[in-house]
């Protein structure tokens, strides 16, 4: 892999790898959503960040945007193939984010509990 390839491929895992982008992925996987029915199934979104994440899936070729012709005009949001991929590629992760919810949970209270500084380096204050 190129240095140009490996910049490339991080801007990708940034635009997919967000939080709402793998929310908004899964929620796809069994068809079509109007933009009500996502942003009431993903929990925390805001009606801001549900479009510019769509129009960011969109713009990058994971879903394709249909508005239907009807009164009142309904739009509808599906994955793409490329989508689909991308969906299966990430569904382990979300599967071990939730078998880890608790755990996770866990252990950040232990380590807040220490009252732990944050810093990495592991040298001691000055």
């Amino acid at each position: 892999m190129s240095q140009d390839d490996a910049c490339r491929a991080r801007v990708v895992l940034g635009i997919v790898g967000d939080k709402w982008s793998l929310l908004v992925v899964r929620n796809l996987r069994s068809g079509p959503r109007r933009f009500t029915e996502l942003k009431r199934e993903i929990d925390g979104i805001s009606q801001r960040m549900l479009t510019v994440t769509l129009r960011g899936l969109e713009r990058d070729g994971i879903l394709t945007r249909t508005v239907h012709n009807v009164m009142p005009p309904h739009v509808s949001y599906e994955l793409t193939p490329m989508g689909e991929t991308l969906r299966a590629a990430t569904a382990p992760l979300l599967a071990w984010s939730l078998e880890h919810l608790e755990r996770i949970d866990v252990a950040r209270a232990e380590y807040d509990a220490r009252g732990e500084s944050g810093d990495a380096g592991g040298s001691s204050p000055r």
